[in-house]
């Protein structure tokens, strides 16, 4: 564009602005979502792990001293600062004669919309929700 004093004018006309506008809020619509099912799954793969190592601590603490750790901070495995701030880790040991327990990592905040919702392993090694793992 050619002023009057016969001066260009550089820059961008608001209808190109928008369109620039218009095409990264498509592509945010479209790349949000799919990052914050990611995050999720990154959280869910570190509490997977952490029950991994309780149940394998849980393993070890029977063989030591007869009997299953009555809570989780008996087996001295410090839950990693995501795992803590995303799910709550419980242990529940069951009734009878034979010793068992089973491990449960409850979703909190934002990981609560996650596909898996709570995941469990008990002394048998069995898992839940099995798609999950």
């Amino acid at each position: 564009m050619t002023k009057k004093n016969g001066s260009t004018q550089a820059g961008f006309t608001l209808i190109e602005l928008m369109i620039a506008v218009a095409i990264v809020a498509i592509l945010t619509s479209v790349a949000y979502p799919s990052y914050t099912q990611h995050v999720r799954k990154s959280h869910r793969a570190e509490a997977q792990s952490h029950l991994m190592a309780l149940a394998s601590r849980q393993q070890q603490y029977l063989l030591d001293t007869r009997a299953y750790a009555a809570d989780v901070g008996a087996l001295n495995v410090p839950a990693p600062g995501s795992v803590s701030a995303h799910y709550n880790v419980t242990l529940a040991l069951g009734a009878g004669t034979a010793p068992t327990f089973t491990l449960s990592a409850a979703p909190l905040g934002s990981q609560a919309a996650d596909k898996c919702g709570t995941l469990s392993i008990d002394n048998a090694g069995v898992k839940t929700p099995g798609n999950c793992w």
